[in-house]
């Protein structure tokens, strides 16, 4: 459980990163599409966002945590593949998405994490064990 909230932390602290590298950029130098630029900057804030919120509230024991990290990783993932393909292929990058997305995906199914996340109305026999 603590593993995968490092990794999650970090994922949103890199994210958060990448979008004060965006509005550096959008500030100092012009943009081919102004209208691209903004959305690229949206999608990384939300993308920050949604991922502070995982890491913060995976250690509370959310259930939709679970769900919420399994999607991103999987968008992780397909922006991976991506960068590994095309002219400006960046192998570098890829394995720098993908490994630890494929580490959060393992980690969400196993059974101390499933348990940690499971509502205990749903399973209240399991409720001294998770103690």
């Amino acid at each position: 459980m603590r593993v995968l909230t490092v990794i999650l932390a970090l994922e949103a602290l890199l994210l958060w990163g990448v979008t004060a590298w965006l509005v550096v950029e959008l500030l100092t130098e012009t943009p081919t599409s102004l209208g691209g630029a903004f959305a690229l900057l949206g999608l990384s804030a939300l993308a920050a966002v949604w991922v502070s919120l995982i890491a913060v509230n995976l250690p509370r024991r959310r259930s939709w945590t679970r769900g919420g990290a399994l999607t991103w990783q999987l968008v992780q993932i397909m922006v991976a593949i991506g960068a590994f393909q095309g002219i400006y292929a960046r192998p570098d990058v890829g394995w720098g998405l993908l490994a630890p997305s494929l580490v959060v995906i393992v980690l969400l199914f196993t059974r101390a994490v499933v348990a940690e996340t499971t509502p205990e109305a749903l399973y209240p026999d399991d409720a001294d064990d998770r103690a």
